[in-house]
């Protein structure tokens, strides 16, 4: 770690067999303190200051005596944070004076010589980890939020895991590690894409928001296995937790079906997972899109706690309710149920109340509540519905308990489920808020979540149809002859990868025939195929049936850490409105430079008056 550096050590790797050595260290200035010990036959009194560089802490001790008087007056003055080289001897602590929460406790390095590199001014926070700053000031202070142990520590492992990845796939099978271009052209469907100018006018390249057509074009090319640690870039505005530009582990492979790239994923996170995150077991859980829907509301279900979605549609068809029977009436009606254990218990009147107007206000949903009182009676306004008997028949089929309590939805399927798909996430955050314990935060449920519909109606207009990832996804097999005569009908090759409740990897198998790929653009997209000209052509000189993923690596180190936002693995974010606070980014060109690119700016009266200011 100190090859071809101006240093012996690093500050992190001194112990008690180093006792008597010399050494040159280089690093930071954690803090500085005078000290009184008197411990016979050891009395010592002097400086001592903590350095510290990526590695670690060393405390160093400035010796009293007239031959060091300049090294003290040199260090004493030196502000925290300051970066010094001292040379010295490394020697034990005394008695009673080791710090065994320092891997670098037992020993001191007593200071022969000192140099201060480079001094600090005055710091706009504390360079420590329990010290709370706001996200905009660490944003803004980027560099020196970096110092911190716990950024050191999260991209270090985030470089440890690429390493692993890269010796997996390239080393032991096969696969080649190919840059492809950040200059491209705009994608049908899909995320919105970053425009950068031309020197033609009129024409734009798009940033891509992945390398999808580059890689089918490297499987057309004979490369077989392709692999890239690969930039991309999505136009996705004011997301919390998205970045405009982010990192995947991009994988395509030639003659493979879906079971293949799946065991090929399963064993590149066995090999690259840190080993003190415990290991990971393979193979991983799978269901398909609509279990997942119907028991989880959602298609990221979190699996490491229950609180299942219940179908209680044929139990409550007989009840005569007259809501229930209204929208079981319906097309697609059903009546489901989500149980909150000990949730009279846990949770206060008002937060109910909350979950109910979450499900009101994103979903159109209404929601009633049932509540198992101790004496294991029902409160609810169900119950000028029931007899006694169906009200106890209701707790045995949602297997209630006492203080346990219900949320009921009835309406079309899918807003049902999503609805209490949602409330289950919300609740679970509330009751664990409150105290009780439903999911482990040291576990890792990983899950495939496959047979996803093709297509989707679009939002704005629902008789059109978009593809539900992109429009170079295989069908089913199973499903071909439903794609010419009912396509919202037709499953596709499609995976995702869930690791507790968070999609980290998307994938499919891909369509190779460019007659079939002309006519899901043309026919079912309505999409301009002529935009996609290059790769149709590339499918009709021998393209080979291929298939691939891509794992986010920005999503998959932060869960792995456990980090708040992904914000915190990546070296140089942008803020959730997707400005770089410390460089000012993006910021305003002038005319001069904008003419080559044909481009004028049409200012709004504010904006233009703020640029004239």
């Amino acid at each position: 770690l100190s090859s071809f550096a101006a240093r012996s050590s690093t500050c992190g790797e001194l112990r008690a067999a180093h006792a008597g050595r010399a050494v040159t260290l280089c690093g930071w200035i954690q803090y500085q303190r005078p000290f009184f010990f008197c411990f016979s036959p050891w009395i010592r009194q002097g400086l001592f200051l903590v350095l510290r560089d990526f590695q670690g802490l060393t405390q160093v001790i400035i010796p009293q005596d007239e031959a060091h008087s300049h090294v003290k007056k040199l260090l004493s003055s030196a502000p925290v944070e300051s970066v010094v080289r001292v040379t010295g001897i490394v020697s034990l602590r005394p008695p009673g004076q080791e710090n065994p929460k320092m891997p670098t406790g037992d020993i001191e390095v007593k200071v022969e010589t000192a140099e201060i590199l480079n001094s600090c001014k005055k710091l706009p926070f504390e360079i420590k980890d329990f010290v709370k700053k706001s996200e905009a000031l660490r944003m803004q202070y980027r560099y020196l939020d970096l110092r911190s142990f716990q950024l050191q520590y999260n991209l270090r492992l985030r470089s440890q895991i690429v390493m692993k990845m890269r010796e997996y796939l390239c080393h032991l099978h096969g696969f080649v590690d190919v840059e492809t271009p950040t200059l491209f052209k705009r994608t049908p469907g899909g995320a919105k894409e970053f425009l950068v100018p031309s020197r033609e006018p009129g024409k734009f390249y798009s940033l891509p928001q992945s390398p999808q057509q580059f890689k089918q074009l490297l499987m057309v090319g004979g490369l077989d296995r392709y692999f890239q640690v690969a930039r991309c870039y999505r136009d996705e505005g004011s997301r919390p937790d998205r970045q405009p530009e982010f990192t995947q582990i991009d994988v395509e492979m030639s003659f493979v079906d879906q079971g293949g790239i799946q065991r090929l994923i399963e064993g590149l996170l066995q090999y690259c997972w840190p080993e003190e995150k415990g290991r990971i077991t393979t193979p991983f859980p799978s269901m398909t899109y609509e279990e997942a829907l119907a028991d989880y509301g959602t298609d990221k279900p979190d699996t490491r706690f229950g609180m299942k979605i219940m179908d209680i549609s044929d139990f409550t068809r007989s009840l005569g309710i007259p809501f229930v029977q209204n929208a079981l009436g319906y097309p697609h009606g059903t009546v489901k149920a989500i149980r909150l254990p000990q949730g009279m218990r846990y949770l206060k009147n008002k937060d109910i109340e909350s979950l109910k107007e979450a499900a009101r206000s994103q979903f159109n949903q209404e929601i009633v509540d049932i509540v198992c009182k101790p004496d294991g009676s029902l409160k609810s306004l169900l119950t000028r519905f029931l007899s006694q008997e169906q009200q106890s028949e209701l707790i045995r089929v949602l297997k209630m308990q006492a203080d346990d309590v219900v949320l009921l939805a009835a309406g079309e399927h899918k807003r049902v489920c999503s609805a209490l798909g949602n409330l289950r996430l919300e609740s679970a955050n509330l009751l664990e808020a409150a105290g009780l314990v439903l999911r482990d935060p040291a576990a890792f449920h990983f899950l495939w979540v496959v047979d996803f519909p093709l297509f989707l109606p679009k939002e704005e207009n629902p008789a059109e149809l978009e593809s539900a990832h992109h429009p170079f996804t295989a069908p089913h097999p199973s499903d071909m002859d439903l794609l010419y005569s009912d396509p919202t009908k037709v499953r596709s090759q499609h995976y995702d990868l869930v690791l507790n409740g968070n999609e980290i990897g998307g994938g499919s198998i891909r369509i190779h025939n460019a007659e079939l790929q002309r006519f899901v653009l043309e026919k079912v997209l309505k999409e301009d195929s002529e935009v996609l000209s290059h790769l149709l052509d590339a499918l009709e000189f021998g393209a080979p049936p291929h298939g691939g993923i891509a794992l986010g690596l920005d999503r998959l180190v932060s869960l792995i850490i456990g980090t708040p936002s992904i914000r915190d693995v990546i070296a140089f974010p942008k803020s959730f409105r997707g400005r770089d606070l410390m460089g000012n980014a993006p910021d305003y060109v002038t005319p001069e430079e904008l003419e080559p690119y044909h481009i004028q700016v049409s200012w709004p009266v504010s904006e233009a008056e703020a640029k004239k200011n």
